[in-house]
């Protein structure tokens, strides 16, 4: 029967690391004043444990407080407590005539997930899992960086709402393999069901595009939110995110979302939560200009590592980059075809967004333009900011970018999009990252893999050239 479960900490006393015990419930669990027990080590499972027993050698001390008698147990013995050397805290388990002296929870968690890491790294490849999956764009451009960086990827699991896009992405994304488990459901769901937790694989990378409608400045304006945890369907979903984390033990978790998000008090719980669950949190944002993307998209990023694998974020970016124009990613429309078109009715709301002084306007953009406005999940409805393209010899005639197209300016794989109706492939896109900067990303976490794993093995660093050149440039 367990009596008691609690954290103490390890403290330091006349050189020796010193657990000091003195409560009541020492007594109920057999270890009464003047109790003899035993003491083992256990350097394997890291652990320190006291039994009850007429032949011990040690002996439970006693010290009177407020008119009572409490049971004490100190020790302070660097061989007896070895096990636990170098923590800050331990745990420990009180039960009937038996004390367990442990590392922290973290701290075990922490360091089964390195040497899950060590291994898999030993065999060239990782293991990783996606939530908020939408098509697996992210994880494309991810397992693209990755493979850069000299490492392979196999994706274990994706969890994703929309079943269409799950089924898609299996169809179609190359990061999906056999032996992916597919998630349909929506993830605060997925939490819930303790089977299917049991179920989740422990892997080595999750990465997440946290859905960004309740922090976005539209999803604010919309639904007149004061927080962006207000939102009904998706403002909640750290807490499911973090459930997942917790199942799936991975060494590095990375966390996408809209700039605005960084202020959330989301942000911040998972900030917090994860440095509790041993882990180093930095963070980015990342924008299309800076990696020469047409569209300018900024996404703020999270990158967790458990503690110990360092990965610096800085000079991500390429150091010069060639300026690309809309021709070079146009589709051959012709002229006459009904694509074209006068969208009289954005002209009107412009006029009537106009008189009313709120800024509203339509966005025009022409073939030799090196930048493209935010082509948002909706772009295929033709909205009032949605950028559109002016036709090459009709004044005030224009047309939407096709699906193709949006994938290029985003720099996403064409494949991944492949057998889409228009506005089921908008809709993807339209919520997904840049591809370039998010493929950047990983090859930076790759490479900081790679040289954790070969500085722990006592073997050279592994530093590409493209790094060398972008720490020489600072």
């Amino acid at each position: 029967m367990i009596r008691r479960y609690i954290v103490r900490s390890l403290t330091i006393h006349r050189g020796s690391p010193r657990i000091y015990l003195d409560t009541k419930v020492l007594a109920d669990a057999g270890f009464e004043a003047g109790a003899s027990y035993s003491r083992h080590t256990d350097h394997e499972n890291r652990r320190v444990v006291l039994r009850v027993d007429a032949q011990g050698q040690y002996r439970v001390s006693r010290k009177e407080a407020n008119g009572q008698v409490l049971p004490v147990i100190d020790i302070n013995s660097k061989a007896a407590l070895d096990p636990l050397d170098g923590l800050a805290a331990v745990r420990l388990v009180i039960q009937d005539n038996m004390i367990c002296m442990m590392p922290m929870a973290s701290e075990l968690n922490a360091q089964r997930r390195l040497a899950r890491l060590r291994e898999n790294l030993s065999q060239g490849k990782l293991t990783t899992a996606s939530l908020s999956h939408g098509g697996g764009i992210l994880d494309n451009a991810a397992h693209t960086g990755l493979k850069q960086a000299g490492i392979d990827s196999q994706l274990a699991m994706a969890n994703e709402i929309d079943t269409d896009l799950l089924e898609h992405a299996a169809e179609h994304n190359e990061v999906w393999h056999g032996k992916t488990v597919g998630l349909g459901a929506p993830m605060q769901e997925v939490v819930q069901d303790e089977w299917l937790m049991s179920k989740i694989p422990q892997v080595d990378i999750l990465a997440v595009g946290i859905p960004c409608s309740g922090a976005s400045r539209a999803g604010v304006s919309k639904r007149k939110l004061g927080m962006m945890e207000e939102h009904p369907e998706v403002g909640h979903l750290v807490a499911s995110f973090l459930m997942v984390v917790q199942r799936s033990q991975p060494s590095i978790v990375v966390v996408e979302c809209v700039t605005e998000y960084q202020q959330s008090a989301s942000a911040q719980i998972m900030r917090q939560h994860l440095r509790d669950c041993g882990y180093a949190v930095k963070e980015v944002v990342l924008d299309g200009k800076s990696f020469g993307v047409l569209e300018h998209r900024k996404r703020w990023f999270l990158v967790a590592a458990t503690q110990g694998v360092g990965i610096e974020l800085e000079n991500l970016a390429p150091v010069c980059t060639a300026v690309r124009t809309l021709a070079e990613i146009m589709e051959p429309v012709p002229s006459d075809d009904p694509a074209w078109r006068d969208f009289n009715y954005l002209k009107v709301k412009q006029e009537r967004d106009q008189e009313k002084g709120n800024g509203f306007a339509m966005q025009i953009v022409q073939p030799g333009d090196s930048q493209v406005p935010v082509l948002r999940k909706g772009y295929a409805k033709g909205g009032s900011t949605d950028p559109l393209l002016a036709h090459p010899e009709r004044e005030g005639v224009y047309r939407l970018f096709t699906a193709n197209e949006h994938a290029r300016i985003k720099e996403i794989p064409e494949h991944l999009i492949e057998g889409m109706s228009q506005s089921k492939a908008h809709q993807l896109l339209g919520q997904s990252v840049l591809f370039t900067p998010v493929k950047a990303l990983f090859e930076r976490i790759g490479i900081s893999l790679l040289n954790w794993y070969h500085q722990a093995s006592g073997q050279t660093q592994h530093v590409s050239p493209v790094y060398q050149l972008a720490l020489a440039t600072g």
